[in-house]
């Protein structure tokens, strides 16, 4: 997804329809940010785009994280949080880019980027084939219905998909005025920020995306008849709320969340794109050992030690 987006994105910087512009690099902003964001994710069960599509799925509990999400978000870039957001990402370096810092052309780390993912799709592509595969139910719906609604979609298909929808978001943003590509956590808080305050002028083609994506999430859920309201337990609830608070802020602080920045600021090979993927998955692995890991062996514990004793007896 991110090859194939560097490339399209490269092409047309070159073409002129759109002006990459490198920024300074806010690095303590991005590290401190994209690390809460990645611990985050797993208390809310979903990153920011997660969040929302399980939301549009029915999971109450999702709702919660994206109310909280988009509150926080926008109080961290607007509201009591804004001026120490400002301040941290005031601590910026001069460099912005991978291949500024190289001092190369960015076209020789696409070319790197997608023979090593081309690579890694021929390795993985030749195990899967070694594999047994499951015998697959006769298909209920017809023609379209039965792709968009029944059939399983591929890693490396949806990737394909995702990255043509995120090589368009530039152009057709460019022309909104919003010159940037796929993003989440702006248009959220301007979203709650219109909600809140009636301000028409934050509304912008981000803001509908988002909602788009709601949209599309609901249909998609309902065409497939996994669409139901489902409510969490107490534990989940809580999780789900400081979760999606926690997302608000640490989006805010390194810039944008894993579409914004793990995968949009990647693909254009920004040094803060790569940091945030980065500590945004020391950040999960954190939050995996803590909550899920770290839980699962509480439980196992007592089970073990009535085990030991049974059999010792």
């Amino acid at each position: 997804m991110v090859a194939v987006q560097s490339a399209g994105v490269f092409a047309l910087d070159a073409l002129g329809v759109i002006t990459l512009a490198p920024k300074h690099f806010p690095w303590l902003a991005t590290i401190i940010g994209a690390f809460v964001f990645g611990f985050a994710i797993v208390l809310a069960g979903g990153c920011a785009t997660g969040t929302i599509f399980r939301a549009g799925e029915g999971l109450v509990g999702s709702w919660f994280a994206l109310v909280f999400y988009a509150l926080f978000a926008a109080i961290s870039k607007s509201g009591p949080l804004a001026p120490a957001t400002h301040a941290l990402r005031s601590v910026t370096m001069d460099a912005s880019t991978v291949y500024g810092v190289l001092g190369v052309s960015p076209w020789l780390l696409v070319a790197v980027l997608a023979a090593g993912v081309g690579l890694a799709v021929r390795y993985h592509l030749r195990e899967d084939a070694k594999l047994p595969k499951l015998v697959a139910l006769p298909a209920r719906k017809t023609g379209l219905a039965h792709l968009f609604f029944e059939k399983p979609w591929g890693a490396f298909s949806s990737a394909l998909v995702i990255a043509v929808i995120a090589i368009a978001a530039w152009p057709l943003s460019w022309v909104t005025g919003r010159k940037s590509g796929l993003g989440i956590t702006t248009p959220v808080a301007n979203l709650s920020t219109y909600l809140v305050g009636g301000d028409t002028g934050v509304v912008d083609w981000g803001v509908f995306l988002v909602i788009g994506i709601l949209v599309g999430a609901t249909i998609a859920a309902k065409g497939s008849g996994e669409f139901r309201v489902r409510m969490p337990d107490a534990v989940t609830t809580v999780r789900s709320i400081i979760g999606g608070s926690l997302m608000g802020i640490g989006a805010t602080l390194a810039g944008g969340c894993t579409i914004g920045q793990a995968m949009v600021n990647s693909a254009t090979f920004g040094l803060s794109g790569w940091t945030s993927l980065i500590f945004m998955i020391l950040g999960t692995g954190a939050a995996t050992r803590i909550f899920i890991m770290g839980s699962a062996q509480r439980k196992a514990s007592p089970a073990t030690a009535s085990a030991y004793a049974s059999a010792n007896h």
